[in-house]
């Protein structure tokens, strides 16, 4: 398989999940307590004022008519002041009252901006936009994998794969093509929307889940909506060795005093890649133990401070990709639960070539193909090694770098080739 070139989601994506269409009109309507959004209302008056009554409704995400009501309680609270009117709409600023609460509440938490949804909300609308709803089809997948060097036997196991909405396992030795190929199946769902919610409430307390570097903003509709959500590509979260236990639980910051969701969370309708499974600083039990039941019931439980637990929707497709052997990494009992299992192995000598046409291709080179069936013969019979995907840009990486060194032309030759085979693989003894 190419590992080349990743392509980016389309633009031109299928049309989203019925979202949240209703822009509340009254603090009833948004489905969280009115203290919790005039704390925020203030918050943000303090942080960002004076300002009109238009402004706050829009620096918080909110209806004209919800804003003038926080913004009528505030004043009868005597926390904030009209200072004129432009047109019909009032200016308004904080008053000293409203000063000395607002940094009460800051000292408490940090968070303002965007008025959350509640947490029922955000638990009806990722139902309602399961990932495992979404019908794949074989144009879909063959567009997704269009600039790569894929069987059609590898192709169909992907197809089928997306269209279970479940883990899928990707293994295999190391250079096949098994990241490429989780970032290319994640890209196959992100052509979808889903609807992403800046933040969500629980008991007071603000979990944020809106990510500007995983939650890519897709076309919003012209129609009216509840702009406390945001109109996303089904995201992809991808985590490597840097994952820890402390990753997929809720962060909390005791320097801002509010919560970011962990990267399950943030991936709910999308993709979560685990990349070189096996190699974390969690150790794959732990991980897989954790998972249990959210992979097989797709729910999971966070914890609040305080030992409060909340029930949140698992609704994400989690790719495993490793070079180990599955069975020395899980037990046959989790092994189960994670349905499709795809080797990514070695390629053949057809794949090669048209592989290292296209990488030779990108760089402006061209190569006969005697030469390339050469380079096969002293990789599989002489150093007794597999063909790999990663092979043809590594080995034209380094004629590249070489000619580059001494000042002459790139030359895809048996000599250039020869030479950067010596440089690229182990010696044998």
């Amino acid at each position: 398989m190419d590992i080349l070139l990743a392509p980016e989601p389309s633009p031109t994506a299928a049309t989203p999940a019925q979202g949240p269409a209703h822009m509340p009109t009254s603090i009833v309507e948004t489905g969280v307590r009115a203290s919790v959004l005039e704390d925020l209302a203030l918050k943000t008056l303090y942080l960002s004022g004076p300002f009109s009554v238009l402004e706050l409704a829009r620096q918080m995400h909110l209806g004209y008519e919800v804003a003038h009501e926080l913004f009528d309680r505030l004043r009868s609270k005597l926390l904030c002041e009209v200072t004129g009117m432009f047109g019909h709409v009032q200016n308004i600023a904080i008053t000293s009252l409203g000063r000395t609460r607002a940094m009460e509440l800051l000292s408490q938490s940090q968070y303002s901006g965007s008025a959350p949804v509640s947490l029922r909300s955000y638990v009806e609308q990722v139902r309602a936009q399961s990932i495992r709803n979404l019908r794949v089809t074989r144009e879909d997948v063959e567009l997704g994998f269009s600039k790569y060097v894929l069987d059609a036997k590898t192709l169909a196991q992907f197809g089928t794969a997306l269209n279970s909405g479940e883990a899928i396992f990707l293994y295999g030795p190391p250079g096949t093509g098994k990241t490429s190929a989780a970032e290319t199946l994640a890209s196959v769902l992100a052509k979808d929307a889903v609807w992403i919610p800046y933040s969500v409430e629980v008991d007071g307390q603000i979990i944020v889940v809106f990510d500007p570097t995983v939650h890519k903003n897709f076309d919003p509709p012209t129609q009216h909506y509840d702009r406390r959500w945001v109109l996303c590509h089904r995201p992809t979260v991808i985590a490597g060795g840097e994952l820890t236990m402390e990753m997929l639980d809720l962060q909390y910051s005791p320097a801002t005093n509010y919560y970011v969701g962990p990267v399950q969370m943030k991936a709910n309708n999308g993709t979560l890649i685990i990349d070189d499974f096996g190699r974390q600083r969690v150790t794959p039990e732990e991980l897989l133990n954790r998972w249990v039941v959210p992979l097989d019931r797709g729910i999971e439980f966070l914890t609040l401070a305080g030992g409060r637990k909340i029930e949140v929707p698992f609704e994400l497709m989690v790719i495993f990709a490793s070079n180990k052997d599955p069975n020395k990494l899980m037990d046959p009992a989790f092994l189960r639960r994670i349905q499709t299992k795809i080797r990514i192995g070695e390629i053949t000598p057809q794949q090669f070539l048209e592989i290292f046409r296209r990488v030779a291709l990108q760089h402006g080179l061209s190569v006969d193909d005697d030469t390339i069936y050469g380079l096969v013969a002293v990789i599989r019979e002489e150093l007794v090694e597999e063909l790999r995907a990663c092979h043809p840009r590594d080995l034209i990486n380094q004629v590249v770098w070489a000619a580059r060194f001494e000042g002459k032309p790139v030359v895809l030759d048996r000599n250039a080739l020869l030479k950067a085979v010596e440089s690229y693989f182990l010696a044998r003894s």
